[in-house]
């Protein structure tokens, strides 16, 4: 393997996050190459987590913007400081040259910088966190386009800025809805798994050094078991440590009916995936996992 990637495996794990080697890989590609990496999969997964590792590997600024139906130019790249320039105006009313007070008042001096434009203005190189791109709508994703292709924005008034410094860009999808060719063809693409059981196992005792092995063991044993059922919203990684630091605060030792009965809550958020459980013997979910 490249003695970067090693490398660069070994920080992410200083930082709280596990890579494996295909996902260290296109973390290495989106450092080398300049390219936005779109990480795909299910909620949980751990794919916004890795923005923060990344910027913590790097030791530079997180700047997220957490996309939503709607979002617009106003929300995303900038927007006018309207009470500034009403301000100026005022001030300099009697100036006789408008054409000259309104390229004053259209300056950067006057612009309210949103995420996109924080990120290609900073001086340094920041990573940028698209989060959840597929729950904004088409319209927003052609504005995105010539930042990721580019690293710049064009803004009417202004006209193009380009990046001072090239910001590393995640994008990251749960596949509530198709995202476009054109923003797919920008991007490198990783496709973001659950963790095998030993990875998960590695996870939680780093978090939680002082756990059981064993508790832990039937932890992520419960957790992967209940991934393979037919649930409404699956148990994320962020889950399995919520739960195992319920246990350890309950001082328990092992999963039994009463415990899940009492904290099942820590890991399912859908009432019929509740009662899917509550209705079956805790041993059902803690079979050995092929």
């Amino acid at each position: 393997m490249n003695t970067e990637i090693e490398s660069l495996i070994a920080d992410f794990y200083k930082h709280g996050y596990i890579l494996n080697d295909a996902l260290a890989t296109s973390v290495f590609l989106l450092k080398k190459l300049e390219k936005p990496l779109l990480l795909e999969g299910d909620p949980g997964v751990g794919k916004t987590m890795l923005a923060s590792a990344l910027a913590a590997h790097l030791e530079t600024d997180l700047i997220r913007l957490q996309c939503y139906e709607g979002l617009d130019v106003g929300n995303t790249i900038y927007e006018w400081n309207y009470q500034k320039q009403l301000l100026h105006i005022k001030l300099f009313e009697q100036e006789r040259d408008k054409k000259k007070l309104g390229e004053e008042i259209f300056g950067m001096e006057y612009v309210l910088e949103r995420p996109l434009l924080q990120s290609i203005s900073a001086p340094k190189p920041v990573v940028l966190l698209i989060d959840e791109i597929d729950r904004a709508d088409e319209e927003f994703e052609a504005y995105l386009l010539e930042l990721l292709s580019d690293f710049q924005i064009s803004i009417p008034e202004l006209g193009t800025i380009s990046a001072v410094s090239k910001p590393l860009v995640i994008l990251t999808s749960n596949r509530t809805r198709e995202l476009s060719d054109a923003l797919r063809r920008r991007c490198l693409y990783h496709w973001v798994d659950f963790p095998t059981r030993a990875r998960e196992l590695d996870i939680i005792g780093r978090k939680l050094p002082e756990i059981d092995q064993e508790l832990a063991s039937q932890v992520v044993t419960f957790i992967h078991n209940l991934r393979k059922s037919s649930l409404h919203k699956p148990p994320g990684i962020a889950e399995s440590l919520d739960w195992a630091k319920t246990l350890l605060l309950l001082n328990e030792n092992h999963i039994t009916d009463e415990i899940i009965k009492n904290t099942i809550g820590s890991v399912l958020k859908h009432k019929d995936d509740i009662e899917f459980v509550k209705n079956r013997s805790v041993q059902e979910f803690l079979m050995p996992i092929d």
